[in-house]
């Protein structure tokens, strides 16, 4: 099942029902007005649900409407709580090394996660809007899971069942900012504006072969200005999978519908995969040459983060242009 959430005006949109091929759409109402609704009674209201997207698969949907992603607002346009961890832990040896510090063993065996602000997110065609380009703009591409109900102290095996949609998300980050915010201990905030996501979260039987021990076993494209600059597959060097993501959250408090679990910058081993954030190329730069050489984005820059499965759009794309706030 595929699942968007319409702009009307309102701080939280409508669901709406998308078909596989991302074609058409219709509105959940009577049924769920929004995409938290569903999720807050998703098992008497999944099926509801399930059963338009059906109809719409054979064409029998009513009051159908052509699916535009730019109408689209983040399928949760705010949701209780945004935690993005790290499970590529070749992306932060990369950082580390880059910068000469030593990596910690922990690193390995205990995710590293951050909470994120989830109060204000960004739709798939919205624009990046900051006020300067020199706090480093970085785009990063990554995957997301949207849970049920997780409770306090589940096992990694119980997270897993309660993972109810998967989608996209670009997790903007500010890499000039980073350095002085984490010297003081405390963490991101400023350094981390508003994430945006793919127009459609989709339930994890959507993917078929491809959702297998709690990862996407695909390629996450990257494309910054029209140039495709990374595929990493996102189901290779994932060290901790969403289970063991939401497992760890999970650890000294309830996980409550709603939540968004990110995966951290997709990365592979084989930089010939390309990257999925500017700030990874520029620490192979840095260790290869002795300094960075690819610069961050800039006001007018483009960036397009999509998943295909047999060259069809799963999630639809995100695209999004980054232009100066206030102007």
């Amino acid at each position: 099942m595929k699942l968007a959430t319409l702009k009307d005006g309102t701080r939280d949109g409508q669901l709406m029902v998308v078909s596989r091929d991302l074609k058409t759409a219709q509105l959940a109402d009577g049924i769920a007005r929004t995409l938290q609704h569903a999720l807050d009674d998703w098992t008497f209201i999944s099926p509801q649900l399930d059963a338009i997207y059906q109809e719409l698969n054979h064409g029998r949907g009513r009051r159908t409407f052509t699916f535009e992603p730019a109408n689209c607002m983040a399928p949760l346009p705010r949701a209780y709580q945004w935690a993005d961890g790290s499970a590529y832990v070749n992306h932060v040896e990369l950082v580390r090394k880059a910068r000469g510090a030593e990596m910690p063993e922990s690193f390995w065996e205990e995710p590293l996660m951050y909470q994120g602000g989830s109060d204000d997110f960004l739709g798939p065609c919205d624009d990046i809007a900051l006020f300067r380009e020199e706090w480093g703009i970085d785009f990063e591409a990554e995957v997301a899971v949207i849970t049920d109900d997780v409770p306090m102290g589940a096992t990694a095996d119980q997270a897993h069942q309660r993972i109810r949609l998967v989608m996209l998300a670009n997790d903007v980050s500010l890499r000039n900012l980073i350095p002085e915010e984490l010297a003081k201990g405390f963490g991101f905030l400023q350094s981390k504006p508003a994430t945006s996501f793919a127009p459609v979260a989709v339930t994890p039987d959507e993917l078929g072969d491809a959702w297998k021990g709690g990862k996407v076993h695909l390629p996450l494209l990257s494309t910054w200005n029209d140039k495709l600059v990374g595929k990493p597959q996102a189901g290779v060097d994932m060290v901790f999978n969403f289970p063991q993501l939401i497992a760890h959250l999970a650890k000294s408090r309830n996980v409550r519908a709603g939540s968004i679990i990110g995966s951290g910058t997709v990365s592979n081993k084989d930089s010939k995969r390309g990257y999925s954030c500017i700030a990874e190329q520029r620490c192979l730069e840095m260790i290869a040459g002795g300094e960075p050489v690819t610069p961050f984005m800039a006001f007018g820059d483009t960036i397009r983060i999509e998943m295909l499965d047999d060259g069809k759009s799963i999630f639809g794309a995100i695209e999004q242009k980054v232009v100066q706030a206030g102007v």
